[in-house]
């Protein structure tokens, strides 16, 4: 079961997919290296750079019951021997690897939730591929990546964001929003679903 208290949103196929298509073939973050997933939860997207070819993928939950799932997942899908799963607090996280994708808290729940992932990432690997809430509700945007059909948009980078992504060593190099979709998950969601548009920050370091 998720437990809101972590805001374990999964992540759709659709925005995982645009995420890992951008940082392997157009960025070239992916394929040969050493990927590292925060806050993993089941593993899609640590499994996804796995398929496209990274060299060696390591997965981190605080979540022992999801890191459980994500073993189970590796060893299905034939990803077993190049794929490395550790429960428990990012923090506990050292070494260097070339890339880290995640899709962290958002704070909402616990505000600035986010900026501990960011500053970890930063200090993990040279590559950032990190999601995060779009820092308003934009009905117009929301609509025309719907008439795109979920494509994704290069939009501004949130001020804050930016400033704090500085601050640890960085720099943003792109933002694209995408489109995702949070199905009824937890007592005070009101409706069946619910979309949002989160934006997808191509950091470098």
């Amino acid at each position: 079961m998720p437990d809101v208290r972590l805001e374990q949103y999964t992540l759709s196929e659709s925005a995982a997919a645009t995420m890992l298509y951008l940082a392997a073939y157009t960025y070239g973050d992916v394929v040969g290296k050493r990927v590292l997933d925060l806050g993993c939860g089941t593993g899609r997207l640590a499994l996804g750079a796995a398929f496209l070819g990274a060299e060696s993928v390591v997965g981190v939950d605080i979540d022992v019951g999801v890191v459980k799932v994500a073993v189970e997942n590796s060893a299905s899908v034939g990803f077993k021997e190049c794929t490395g799963w550790i429960a428990g607090d990012i923090d506990a996280v050292a070494g260097n690897f070339d890339t880290v994708v995640q899709n962290p808290p958002f704070g909402v729940q616990k505000r600035t939730a986010d900026r501990r992932f960011l500053k970890k990432a930063l200090v993990l690997a040279n590559a950032v591929y990190s999601l995060h809430n779009h820092p308003i509700t934009d009905k117009r945007l929301l609509s025309k990546l719907r008439a795109g059909g979920g494509q994704p948009l290069q939009v501004e980078a949130s001020p804050f964001l930016e400033s704090f992504i500085e601050a640890q060593g960085g720099r943003v190099e792109f933002v694209y929003a995408l489109p995702l979709t949070i199905p009824h998950m937890f007592d005070f969601h009101t409706k069946a679903k619910h979309e949002i548009v989160i934006d997808l920050y191509v950091i470098r370091k």
